[in-house]
């Protein structure tokens, strides 16, 4: 059987939101369908072996250690990052590495370096944090579904022309609070402001990232009611 082999990229760091829980999602649907799971971390300072991994994740961080964490980005893993993009693998950033991933993001009068995996920019523009439930439909090439999770950013996020969003948002604020869309998706790169934590909430898309990275069909495990139940609850919070 095949193992899915997830790299963390600055756990330590990048991790406020509890969201190593999507780590855990990822790692208890293969374990439960009899697939291997590999899990490994490259944090500040350390190379990236693009063809070492299937999946890259990336949460969210404080703008102390964001900031770190963008400078080292480019200096130590961006062009492998970019490798791993062009042959397929899953690249999944959530809140803090959402904003990364596109050319820049700017606040209180500094401009943090993205890796440019995406054409975006983010803005830490006058007024209140977008916070709350949120709500997107979202298609990633199974039909469209809903992602329910919880939004907190500062930073508003705009898409450049002809990039595609994760989603349409049905409740909550979504990139910019203005334009009706949340994150962005190209091919298999995806960014989200959502967590709560993410795949916990959202346990089709957990399965879907799994077949994007490893190129396989699964079929649906006999007992998700807990995790249906999660599901459910987070759209309900949002009021979907």
């Amino acid at each position: 059987m095949p193992a899915l082999r997830v790299c963390s990229l600055y756990p330590e760091l990048m991790n406020i939101y509890a969201d190593r829980g999507n780590i855990a999602v990822l790692r208890a649907r293969c374990e439960w369908r009899g697939l291997g799971f590999e899990h490994a971390a490259a944090s500040l300072g350390e190379p990236l072996d693009q063809s070492a991994h299937d999946l890259f994740y990336m949460g969210g961080g404080q703008d102390r250690d964001q900031a770190a964490v963008a400078h080292d980005m480019v200096a130590t893993k961006r062009e492998a990052l970019h490798a791993a993009a062009r042959r397929g693998a899953v690249v999944l950033a959530v809140c803090g590495g959402y904003q990364l991933l596109g050319h820049s993001y700017e606040f209180g009068g500094d401009k943090l370096p993205g890796v440019g995996l995406v054409d975006l920019t983010t803005v830490r523009e006058p007024g209140p944090r977008l916070i709350g439930n949120c709500a997107i439909e979202a298609d990633l090439g199974s039909g469209a579904r809903i992602i329910a999770g919880f939004e907190n950013h500062g930073g508003r996020t705009h898409l450049g022309t002809g990039e595609r969003p994760l989603g349409r948002v049905l409740a909550g604020h979504g990139n910019n609070g203005r334009d009706g869309f949340e994150g962005v998706r190209r091919e298999n790169v995806i960014g989200t402001y959502l967590h709560g934590p993410l795949l916990p909430k959202n346990i089709w898309l957990a399965d879907r990232l799994i077949e994007l990275a490893l190129d396989i069909d699964l079929e649906p495990l006999e007992d998700d009611l807990l995790e249906n139940a999660a599901h459910v609850s987070a759209r309900r919070a949002a009021g979907v």
